[in-house]
């Protein structure tokens, strides 16, 4: 009976998943919450499906938070700061239509998906933008971490 609880163990160890999204070592994960109120004038824009608005207030993401109304009252919230690099003067990215664009190396991301657009393939670990959770609730967008 021991050997099969042990064999039981043992499989129930190798069969976890270990597939864990690797963390990002250039981006603090702070805590916070910020509310929308789509009425206002300032957010606007996110009335409309595909058009993004950047919220740099202190507090809210690390350098920002860029928010798209992606359609059908599905909202992405994304990190502003570029995330293939340390912090630096230039690393806090801006809005290129439905993109993101980092100054530093020019990359770009989609604000819809967060991924980067054509990483370079010179064998290196690149990541896509750090996204947190956006609920809309009534006439607003919670923007959670």
């Amino acid at each position: 009976m021991k050997r099969i609880i042990g064999l039981l163990i043992v499989f129930i160890a190798l069969a976890c998943d270990s597939d864990r999204p690797e963390r990002n070592p250039y981006i603090q994960e702070l805590g916070f919450r910020f509310d929308i109120n789509l009425s206002l004038p300032l957010y606007s824009p996110l009335t409309n499906p595909g058009n993004p608005v950047y919220i740099g207030l202190q507090g809210v993401g690390n350098r920002g938070v860029f928010v798209i109304n992606a359609g059908f009252d599905q909202f992405r919230a994304f990190e502003a700061t570029c995330p293939n690099h340390p912090p630096s003067s230039c690393s806090t990215m801006e809005i290129d239509g439905q993109n993101a664009i980092c100054a530093c190396e020019d990359y770009e991301y989609s604000l819809f998906t967060g991924q980067q657009f054509t990483p370079p393939e010179d064998g290196n670990r690149y990541y896509n933008m750090l996204e947190y959770r956006a609920v809309k609730t009534g006439n607003s967008v919670i923007i959670s971490n």
